[in-house]
């Protein structure tokens, strides 16, 4: 195996010219670089003609301040090289670059607010991995596509121009911003001009990934049944067929603005309703009723009607799982890991913004009413399940996905259900790693960027 990384030393522009690097003689040998003769530096959209000057006993390379600059890089840092003979051109890289939603020049020490924490994990382990990140907002993108202003960490934030890099890691949580044309028209740019991989390029829709996956007949055992709520027939419907059924914005998050509606015994219904503080209940008299207080809410928002299940739960709480699926340095689907979220105080959902709280797969289980399956069968079930419908979404939504939050539960037969797909699964734990340590979450990325890259 080549060896690949390398510590490189920023030295002052005047004892090196900018057209000019320096390289242990080892990495010369080693890549078959040849010497004194004009070779093309990539680094991201970067390209330029440079020399290289061999130096003996010397385990690394110096580059001029000047060069470092275009580059985005401030101080000595490791960075993994390759040399492709048949095109005369040193790569550098890979230059990951993060498209998130704001950042706060005001706020040094916490420039992208919640998040910065895991921006700063994601500096260290690409120093750990030999990459080079930076992180820019649709406001930094410029009107030329090869660089774009961007937020780098050396000893602290600052912000300086950098090529558009050979991955772009695509964590905006605003569909708004997203669609922005200059978003589109850069993501389409760096992608055309540069080959640049872009992942985690778009939202998903519940509706779309249900109509998709329906498609593999592989995957139907994991679907609830869910339409696009359009009618009152279509709410009496599927209020016949089930004893209870979720009415989820089509585009929500958090467990905002979700319904459950329920028959009770004397064919009357009781609505309840997802707020801040908990759960607000509703009777109705009659099903017509329960549609008429949530048609006014349909001209604005799109709801997804979707089977009731019979959920496992602890202590009348329900639960349900998050599945956190990455590609990793092969490409392929891996499990980086799945938790239990039981649903916190008087809320029927589980998300942690309304008070749920998390333990394993197996705490979970043994405290749940579910006792006929051992835990060991129902995390082996649930990663099975996670992992096919992460394929069957690469399979039949044509978009880029590297990572996937994958809302499962589990019915008191044991069964596995799929909740939905998220495609920007949240960064906004600050919990204070040990040691510095990095997440298996945040070491994924980088490998499956350096993948896409070819380094």
């Amino acid at each position: 195996m080549l060896k690949s990384k390398v510590a490189v030393q920023v030295i002052s522009s005047g004892m090196l010219p900018d057209d000019a690097i320096m390289l242990g003689e080892a990495y010369l040998k080693q890549w078959k670089i040849p010497q004194g003769q004009p070779i093309n530096l990539k680094f991201g959209a970067l390209r330029q003609s440079i020399k290289v000057v061999p130096v003996e006993r010397f385990d690394g390379m110096r580059i001029g301040q000047s060069l470092a600059r275009r580059m985005g890089i401030f101080a000595n840092t490791s960075l993994r090289i390759q040399y492709r003979s048949d095109t005369s051109t040193l790569a550098l890289g890979p230059l990951i670059g993060v498209l998130i939603s704001r950042d706060d020049p005001n706020m040094k020490e916490r420039p992208f607010g919640s998040i910065t924490m895991f921006c700063k994990e994601l500096v260290d382990a690409c120093a750990a991995q030999g990459a080079h990140v930076y992180f820019f907002t649709p406001d930094h993108i410029t009107s030329s596509s090869n660089t774009v202003e961007g937020w780098v960490y050396s000893g602290g934030w600052r912000k300086t121009a950098v090529p558009a890099p050979d991955v772009v890691n695509n964590r905006l949580t605003s569909r708004k911003l997203e669609n922005k044309p200059s978003v589109q028209h850069f993501i389409k740019e760096v992608k055309s001009r540069y080959n640049t991989a872009v992942y985690n390029e778009k939202f998903l829709d519940k509706p779309e990934v249900f109509d998709a996956l329906v498609k593999d007949p592989a995957l139907v055992k994991y679907l609830p049944e869910s339409h696009v709520l359009r009618s009152f027939a279509m709410l009496r419907s599927m209020c016949s067929k089930y004893g209870n059924v979720f009415l989820k914005p089509v585009r929500g998050s958090l467990g905002k603005g979700i319904i459950r509606v329920s028959r009770s015994d004397n064919d009357s219904y009781q609505a309840l309703y997802t707020t801040l503080g908990g759960t607000r209940r509703q009777h109705f008299p009659n099903l017509l009723k329960v549609f008429a207080s949530i048609s006014g809410k349909m001209k604005t928002v799109r709801y997804q009607i979707q089977q009731g299940l019979h959920l496992i739960d602890i202590g009348g709480k329900p639960v349900d799982f998050r599945a956190l699926v990455q590609k990793n340095e092969t490409g392929k689907w891996a499990i980086t890991s799945i938790v239990a979220r039981t649903a916190g105080g008087n809320h029927f959902v589980s998300n942690l913004a309304r008070g749920g709280t998390l333990s394993t797969v197996r705490e979970a289980v043994a405290k749940s009413n579910l006792s006929s399956i051992s835990a060991g069968d129902t995390s082996s079930r649930l990663q099975r399940a996670a992992i096919e419908i992460a394929k069957g979404v690469d399979t039949f939504i044509p978009a880029h996905f590297g990572e996937l939050g994958i809302d499962l539960a589990v019915d008191i037969s044991g069964r596995v259900w799929l909740l939905e797909v998220n495609s920007k699964p949240s960064k906004n734990d600050n919990t204070p790693l040990p040691d510095q340590k990095i997440r298996p979450s945040v070491r994924n990325m980088i490998q499956y960027s350096r993948h896409l890259a070819g380094f």
